[in-house]
């Protein structure tokens, strides 16, 4: 479950200490979050972001690339403005290489973004149809808004493919893992709602609940002493929030600190002695 149903309150929770319960705007933008915690500690990190939100602050004391203005001609085609969420692989491997040691790395998508919802994906992603073509998506059949939505996930997973295709590429030379978590959830229709961004405590899960990713090298999760089968059989069987996030990081890349709570800590269950 997410800790807002909009970025901007999601974003900066989910790298915050603070739980969803806790979590304070102003507090959270006065104190460091994993990012910087990291950073501190000599792992490299690099925001990537294709969402023309920005990162709401996340990214402020750590390296940053805005893709979007390298007009990557096969990527940068909407009317809109925007670039398809493949832009955050340009010359990702040159990033990966640069970077001395441990690293992070964070791709902040555009992601399924509505209410132009067929600008998120190329035509060669178009699965399902019809489409709806239109930002008036109350114009368009519910059939047809969610065969759009759920092309920009077939999208999204082919994101996805890529990019473990290439951290495999280096998996001879490094540790290498990926980590995909949205920020918020979105409506189509449901209960007469569509996009996000409802107030919480009335919203429906359709805004809260996202999906959580994980893949690993077999070098990784054997020198983070990870049991995989372990981690398999807890996702089926226990429920996890942006509340695990700051500290399941500081988890994998084995940090002390005296606000790393192992209960919060995804990993901490299935971690070999």
């Amino acid at each position: 479950s997410s800790c807002g149903t909009a970025t901007a309150v999601s974003l900066p929770c989910m790298f915050s200490q603070m739980t969803r319960s806790q979590y304070d705007g102003m507090a959270a933008a006065s104190e460091e979050n994993v990012l910087d915690i990291l950073q501190r500690t000599g792992v490299s990190v690099l925001w990537r972001d294709n969402n023309n939100g920005g990162c709401k602050g996340v990214c402020e004391r750590v390296p940053t690339e805005d893709m979007p203005p390298l007009k990557v001609p096969e990527l940068c085609v909407n009317r809109d403005g925007t670039c398809h969420d493949e832009i955050l692989l340009h010359q990702l491997g040159a990033r990966i290489e640069a970077m001395p040691g441990d690293g992070l790395i964070v791709l902040h998508q555009l992601g399924s973004h509505g209410p132009t919802y067929f600008e998120r994906y190329p035509a060669d992603a178009r699965t399902f149809s019809p489409t709806c073509a239109s930002n008036q998506i109350q114009k368009c059949s519910n059939e047809a808004l969610v065969n759009t939505y759920d092309n920009t996930l077939v999208y999204t997973d082919r994101l996805l493919g890529k990019a473990i295709d290439l951290l495999q590429t280096y998996a001879d030379q490094r540790d290498v893992a990926l980590i995909y978590v949205s920020d918020h959830g979105e409506s189509l229709g449901e209960h007469g709602l569509y996009l996000h961004g409802t107030p919480y405590f009335i919203a429906p899960r359709e805004q809260t609940q996202v999906p959580l990713v994980m893949w690993f090298s077999p070098a990784f999760a054997t020198h983070a002493r990870l049991e995989v089968a372990c981690l398999r059989h807890a996702a089926g069987t226990r429920s996890y929030s942006h509340d695990n996030l700051f500290h399941s990081l500081l988890g994998l890349f084995d940090i002390s600190s005296g606000v790393y709570e192992p209960g919060l800590d995804v990993f901490a269950g299935c971690r070999l002695p």
